[in-house]
């Protein structure tokens, strides 16, 4: 690897370094291909402020293992080995429950704020970040407004969601701003490889999420089934039936978490009815379109 004296690295940008704290003190360079390899390698000898830094170096640092053609399969698989977050313990395998959630209305509030919204998303997933591990979750991938985190109990991915959804609703944000995400949980036997969960558990979680509105935590039917295994201390759903989401073939059984500080849905469920169609035998595939 090509030396890199302090003149040299005196020279380089900000944005020539995966991580800047807010000392101002830059690490992980990655203006080469050669830096860019070192950094993947060290990458977990780095003490990071805090996870939302630890996810932004991570994420800059994979943009530029891919700007220079490198594929880090050996990052990918320490990542999956320690968790997204950087913490010791390897990511769940058999029958897991997953989380996965959306905020609602993301590109009106990003129009809004401007460049407030960073900082309106770096607290979104510290909030996030806070009640999956408190519920022994771990976090899998993040991006943009999108969270997506496994868990070995049912149970857990539920309290993390409740957690998660009155953690949300107590804080105020910026501009007056309202925060509403959406949740959908869902158990399987997902593939564990070096690039993660791959298998139907997977897009069938993403579209309970996809179903669900702002504010709400559905969950399939086989989340419940889960739950009801571990007795399912205290946990209240409400049945809504069965419905047809895009790209999965078999009609999906939905349930809604009901919690106080939760908002409940109306008996037509206006917002399901907007993502899937109640199971009927000429009932096209109809999907949220996305805001």
């Amino acid at each position: 690897m090509p030396s890199l004296d302090a003149a040299r690295r005196a020279k380089l940008p900000d944005s020539a370094f995966a991580y800047v704290d807010s000392r101002g003190q830059r690490r992980l360079p990655i203006h080469d291909r050669a830096h860019v390899r070192n950094a993947l390698a060290r990458f977990r000898q780095v003490a990071f402020e805090d996870d939302a830094a630890r996810e932004r170096a991570r994420a800059k640092l994979l943009r530029a293992a891919s700007r220079h053609g490198i594929m880090p399969i050996g990052f990918i698989n320490g990542q999956l080995r320690t968790g997204a977050s950087g913490r010791p313990g390897r990511l769940p395998s058999g029958l897991v429950t997953f989380l996965l959630t959306d905020m609602e209305a993301s590109t009106g509030l990003l129009q809004r704020l401007g460049d407030d919204y960073g900082r309106l998303l770096e607290d979104v997933r510290a909030i996030h970040r806070a009640g999956i591990r408190d519920a022994n979750g771990h976090e899998v991938d993040c991006r943009a407004d999108e969270f997506f985190a496994v868990f070995s109990s049912a149970t857990g991915a539920v309290a993390a969601a409740i957690a998660i959804q009155r953690a949300l609703n107590g804080r105020s944000w910026a501009g007056g701003s309202t925060v509403r995400v959406r949740m959908g949980i869902h158990s399987g036997r997902p593939a564990l490889t070096s690039t993660g969960y791959i298998g139907m558990a997977v897009n069938t979680a993403a579209r309970v999420c996809g179903a669900a509105e702002g504010g709400q935590i559905l969950l399939s039917d086989d989340a419940r089934t889960a739950i009801l295994k571990h007795g399912g201390h205290g946990i209240e759903l409400h049945t809504l039936g069965d419905f047809r989401l895009r790209g999965i073939q078999r009609p999906v059984t939905l349930h809604r978490v009901a919690a106080p500080d939760l908002p409940a849905a109306s008996p037509s469920m206006p917002a399901v009815a907007s993502a899937v169609l109640p199971v009927r035998t000429d009932a096209p595939i109809a999907d949220r379109n996305r805001v």
